[in-house]
């Protein structure tokens, strides 16, 4: 604060100084960025501009003395030089030639690897600068000459070399394999005559002038790379990108070793390779680019925000592997094979003249073209046109995959490529998923189109053109190929897809045998989720296959695992069922989102509760008036999701009108056990659902009906029987509107089973019933305690199992060898020799109403 307060010439004599500092330091750094420009261009004035810096600026404070002084201390220290940057980048990358050159005394190769990687970083400066240094050529060339001498001495002599080492000369090895591709002219050059190309090390400065003119030949090269928009690709160094037939590989190779790296513009990549297709004229550089670019366009799906690909990108992906296609076609000499080497030599064309394997995997770009469409549609709203018009793309992929599955059956006849026979069991499991849950007629448009489109010189020796006229025929080629071919889970899919299809079509005791024979029941936990849902999904299908056939009681036993789990939506991959107290993270989540099926893949859910409900219905009621007054089958429960709904419909207090499909199901499953068989019928017919079954709906009804007549009557015989002797079959006829020997079909049926203690009287036309021997009081109640200790033994059991993880059934099983001792196992015994005692004594397992109410009270 003093300079503030202060007056004086001694103040201001040191800001004047202080600005005057300042002033000429300015001007000391615009000096030395000036000189070292100079020193670049010419050494004569790199000498003088460093005279004039010697006076000037903030180095004439930093001494006492005048400049008589200055010049005398300058005299005793020397002429001092100024070195350019060049130089002295020059002088970095001799430094590390002489450390590589040391290390290859010591045949220390983790040390020439690590000085390698330094020197190419210090070398990449320099050419920004200027040329190539030769100092650099002569190393890389010596080095490679090094290695290869190194290499043949290791194979000769067949001694190791010790890890480090090893690890360094192996890293070496390919390095200098990569780098020397980029100067092989330069080494070419170099070893043909050494000395001669060393001479010129010591080049002449390029004059002034020079960076003018290579900024004109910069311009002109720009001017002619321009574009109609006056846009030109400039790449590194500001030099315009030219794309010549020459430099097609060199690029491709750029693009492959970026893929993967983070700040990859692959967007960019796309049109550089589009501009490489332009400009290829070979076959052999068309395949190359055309299997790069595909790839590249699954990579921006991978990097961007989205989870599937854009239509725009999809199209663009499936165009170009039609043209892909399409070239293999028209080079039978070119075959796209794994494990095939890669043509190395970017400056030449591989020759064509015979047959050329190309690296690359056409079945794995289709399979990704597929699940690229099943995840649009996935995230696409099914109720919007946009998804009709996705749904129109399946017909240019199910052609590429025909056309591809034709592509390996040709190269599998040539002994050179080896059979193909993985990958067209990839390819024909893929075709029979695109078809296997379609009607008929979406198939054989399908088919129409494919072999319209191909051109008339393809055929197919897997499913011939114009042989298979019906889809059933090409269905059952087509799986059968895989099951003599492939095997594990291509094998159990095609299984899994011909048992749909023939479920599909009504055929339900030749997809019942087949997946009774399959065994796939067993084994189904073992294979990916995926799988599992289709099982799920040919399951469903098979109980649908038998519902339409009229046996209610098969397609309630098939559909009872899947809809009486209450997670019909997941175990079909219809939807994600979020529960209130779920512990799943976000990754299981998508997951989960990512297993869903598309919307036109789907099975309505809510047929397929109506259906489980009606056949639940016509198989419970009767068995409740059955066990209406039988101990013994008191806790035989068929559905408990039928039983639980009924539970809680008859908690009603108020019943309206039904309003939908559980509704009118309830509804009518309460007027059945009332005997009201025909409001239980004009219920069911009125539900909506049934109009989904098309042509069937008619057919359907009309047996539903027959169905609720037949089990009204066995519903009442179950109630009414204790209170008859004798039953005309005649009145019986009337009451349910049945025939005479239906009726007495039934009740045979009935009998036959022991589900009825009755005969029928032919002569007299009627059913006699015949009364059981009852139990008295204390018998029945003896019989109910012993069928309740069982259950609560059951329940302590698989407690005790569970906390003991399994290790109490030793246990149990040798206390029931022993006699039952006082063991559980023993007791067990007692308690069902007593329950089997009861139940011969109750003669046919029947007893009378009065019985069971006794027990009740």
């Amino acid at each position: 604060m003093s300079r503030f307060f202060h007056g004086g010439d001694s103040d201001s004599d040191s800001s004047s100084s202080d600005e005057e500092e300042l002033y000429e330091k300015e001007e000391e750094e615009s000096d030395s960025e000036e000189s070292e420009e100079e020193e670049e261009e010419d050494e004569d004035e790199d000498d003088s501009s460093d005279e004039s810096v010697k006076g000037t600026g903030a180095s004439r404070f930093l001494r006492a003395g005048a400049d008589d002084d200055s010049d005398e201390s300058d005299e005793d220290e020397g002429e001092r030089k100024v070195r350019s940057a060049k130089d002295k980048r020059l002088d970095e990358v001799q430094q590390t030639i002489s450390k590589i050159e040391n290390a290859q005394k010591n045949q220390d190769w983790s040390l020439i690897s690590a000085e390698f990687d330094n020197l190419n970083r210090q070398v990449q400066k320099v050419i920004q600068s200027g040329g190539t240094p030769k100092i650099y050529i002569k190393i890389i060339a010596d080095l490679e000459d090094l290695v290869n001498e190194t290499n043949e001495k290791q194979k000769a002599s067949g001694k190791k070399m010790n890890a480090n080492t090893a690890r360094g000369f192996n890293a070496m090895k390919q390095k200098i394999k990569k780098n020397n591709k980029e100067f092989i002219t330069e080494v070419d050059n170099y070893r043909k005559d050494k000395d001669a190309f060393m001479e010129s090390e010591d080049e002449e400065e390029l004059p002034k002038a020079k960076p003018a003119r290579r900024e004109r030949a910069l311009g002109t090269e720009i001017d002619e790379q321009l574009d109609d928009e006056g846009w030109a690709s400039v790449g590194r160094g500001g030099r315009a990108l030219v794309y010549t037939p020459e430099s097609i590989l060199k690029h491709l190779r750029t693009i492959v070793e970026s893929r993967g790296r983070k700040n990859t513009d692959r967007q960019e990549q796309i049109r550089i390779m589009e501009k490489l297709l332009e400009v290829a004229n070979t076959p052999y550089q068309r395949v190359r680019v055309l299997l790069t670019i595909v790839s590249t366009r699954f990579d921006v799906t991978a990097s961007s925000v989205q989870n599937y690909m854009s239509q725009e990108q999809w199209k663009s992906a499936q165009r170009e592997f039609t043209l892909l296609l399409e070239e293999l076609d028209k080079n039978p000499s070119l075959v796209v094979v794994e494990g095939a080497e890669e043509w190395e030599d970017d400056e030449k064309q591989p020759p064509t003249d015979n047959l050329l394997k190309v690296p690359g995997s056409v079945v794995s770009l289709l399979e990704r073209l597929d699940d690229e469409l099943t995840r649009s549609l996935q995230q696409t709203d099914p109720h919007t046109a946009e998804y009709i018009e996705r749904l129109s793309d399946e017909q240019p992929l199910y052609d590429n995959i025909v056309r591809a599955s034709i592509y390996y059956e040709t190269i599998g006849k040539n002994p050179e490529v080896g059979k193909q026979t993985d990958n067209i069991n990839r390819i024909v499991i893929r075709r029979i998923e695109h078809i296997y849950f379609k009607p008929l007629a979406v198939v054989k448009i399908l088919e129409e189109k494919l072999w319209a489109a191909l051109p008339s010189r393809l055929n197919s020796d897997l499913t011939p053109r114009g042989k298979y006229t019906e889809v059933d025929e090409l269905v059952q080629a087509l799986c059968n190929h895989l099951f003599e071919n492939s095997e594990g889970i291509i094998r159990a899919r095609a299984m899994l897809c011909q048992i749909y299809f023939l479920a599909l079509q009504d055929s339900y005791y030749r997809a019942r045998d087949l997946m009774l024979m399959s065994h796939l029941t067993e084994n189904i936990a073992s294979f990916d989720v995926s799988t599992q849902i289709l099982f799920n999904r040919t399951l469903v299908q098979i109980g649908l296959c038998a519902f339409r056939a009229g046996l209610c009681y098969e397609a309630q036993g098939v559909l009872q695992e899947i809809c009486g789990s209450g997670r019909q939506k997941e175990l079909l991959a219809q939807g994600v069922m979020m529960q209130r107290y779920s512990t799943v993270t976000p990754e299981q989540e998508r997951l989960e989102r990512q297993r869903q099926l598309p919307f036109h893949m789907h099975i309505n859910l809510e047929l397929l509760e109506c259906i489980y409900l009606t056949c639940s219905m016509l198989l419970e009621i009767p068995l409740l008036a059955q066990t209406g007054s039988s101990p013994d089958v008191r806790k035989r429960i068929i559905s408990k999701t039928f039983r639980r709904m009924l539970e809680y419909a008859e908690r009603q207090v108020f019943q309206g009108p039904p309003e939908n499909t559980r509704d009118h199901v309830m509804q009518a499953a309460k007027a059945l056990a009332q005997g009201e068989w025909k409001k239980c019928q004009e219920l069911i017919n009125k539900i909506q659902i049934w109009d989904l079954l098309g042509n069937d709906k008619d057919k359907i009804k009309s047996m539903l009906s027959e169905q609720v007549q037949e089990e009204g009557l066995r519903t009442y015989l179950f109630t009414y029987a204790p209170y008859y002797d004798t039953l005309s079959i005649s009145t019986v006829s009337g009451m349910f509107e049945l025939d005479d020997k239906k009726i007495a079909a039934i009740v045979s049926k009935m009998i036959s089973h022991e589900e009825l203690a009755a005969a029928l009287d032919q002569v007299n036309d009627a059913i006699v019933f015949r009364k059981g021997v009852e139990l008295s009081r204390l018998q029945s109640q003896i019989l109910s305690l012993s069928e309740k200790a069982m259950g609560i033994l059951e329940s302590n059991e698989k407690v005790l199992e569970t906390r003991t993880a399994g290790t109490s059934n030793a246990f149990q099983r040798d206390q029931g060898q022993r006699g039952g001792r006082g063991g559980r196992g023993g007791a067990r015994g007692n308690l069902q020799g007593l329950a089997r005692t009861g139940q011969g004594r109750r003669g046919g397992g029947f007893t009378g109403g009065v019985l069971g109410g006794a027990i009740r009270t």
